[in-house]
């Protein structure tokens, strides 16, 4: 394939969003867009817009702020999520060396835009771009509505570059072993030994599955791998002490059970007191992961009679991280580089 030896091509991290700040009117901004979104919640406009604007917008978003406040990076003013993921690009780039290789990041919802990501790349001489939503198991909500965003943007250029989309990776060797990698490393740092694992899952109603959503079954053949990963390993997680659960319902309707609270608040009256815990589907420790899980979480445990929690931070921007990252991206971009 003929090249432009002077054109570049493109690497988008693409992750959900955070808002601004913790004020009031910041996060009302973030929840608006985020729960306007039809992939994330499917029921009839009218009556939902009614709801969301007359009653959540004017209560949710300063609960969700004192939430945010807690893990809110004070020093940089800024969140865990928007601040890890803005590493994760300026590692990935410098991975790239001198090659024609541009590296950014954006969010589906609030700053960086996708949208104005991928106009400053085309304008940088990107005329081939790699969108990586970084989402291993593939949902509607997260996967196809990342990439919804990314397509609307280029529907109003005249002159679009080629794209390329990172498929899911919920079962991918690299990404496996990097968890597993990582899970040995940061159990063996504990002072303690954890009776259970459990490998908690962002929720989704129960009626998405249904209509043909695979999130579920991803999620089911990662816990299956990586408890058969771990159990070759120096810790012995077999599957017996591997448990899945959800987390971070929202609404009245069914969501993907066992929901997390119950199985923290039942493991300790079923003799379990020790555990360690891990958010597989994120790629980027967030307000899900260091508010819900480190600190509710471990609250809720510890009140049902636990002894010992630990939190093992996602992959971030480490080095097994990053070079999962590079891998997938090395893969997609075969023919490109």
């Amino acid at each position: 394939m003929l090249k432009n030896p002077s054109s570049k091509i493109g690497v988008l991290l693409l992750n959900l969003g955070t808002p601004d700040g913790t004020g009031f009117f910041s996060v009302r901004r973030y929840l608006k867009e985020f729960l306007s979104d039809p992939r994330v919640i499917e029921m009839p406009r009218w009556p939902w817009w009614l709801l969301l604007n007359l009653i959540v917008l004017n209560t949710r978003p300063q609960k969700s702020g004192a939430l945010y406040k807690k893990i809110w990076d004070k020093d940089a003013d800024e969140s865990p999520l928007r601040l890890i993921s803005s590493q994760q690009a300026k590692k990935l780039q410098a991975r790239f060396g001198g090659q024609n290789v541009m590296v950014d990041f954006a969010m589906r919802y609030g700053n960086p835009s996708t949208a104005s990501k991928l106009v400053a790349m085309k304008s940088a001489g990107c005329d081939r771009i790699l969108l990586m939503p970084l989402y291993p198991q593939y949902s509607a909500t997260t996967s196809a509505s990342a990439n919804d965003k990314a397509f609307a943007a280029l529907a109003s250029m005249r002159w679009q570059p080629a794209v390329r989309t990172l498929p899911p990776y919920y079962a991918h060797p690299a990404y496996i072993g990097a968890l597993a990698e990582n899970i040995t490393g940061e159990l063996e740092k504990l002072d303690f030994i954890p009776q259970k694992l459990i490998l908690s899952y962002h929720g989704m109603p129960q009626s998405y599955i249904d209509k043909g959503d695979p999130y579920f079954e991803h999620c089911r053949v990662t816990t299956d791998l990586l408890a058969k990963e771990l159990s070759l390993g120096s810790m012995g997680l077999g599957p017996n002490r591997i448990t899945m659960a959800f987390q971070s319902r929202f609404g009245r309707q069914e969501w993907l059970k066992p929901y997390l609270d119950g199985v923290l608040e039942e493991m300790p009256k079923a003799g379990t007191k020790n555990i360690a815990i891990i958010a597989p589907a994120f790629s980027v420790d967030c307000l899900e992961t260091l508010e819900e899980l480190a600190m509710e979480g471990k609250e809720r445990f510890l009140a049902a009679g636990g002894e010992n929690f630990a939190y093992i931070r996602c992959l971030n921007d480490n080095e097994v991280g990053m070079g999962l990252i590079e891998t997938l991206c090395r893969q997609e971009m075969q023919g490109w580089v």
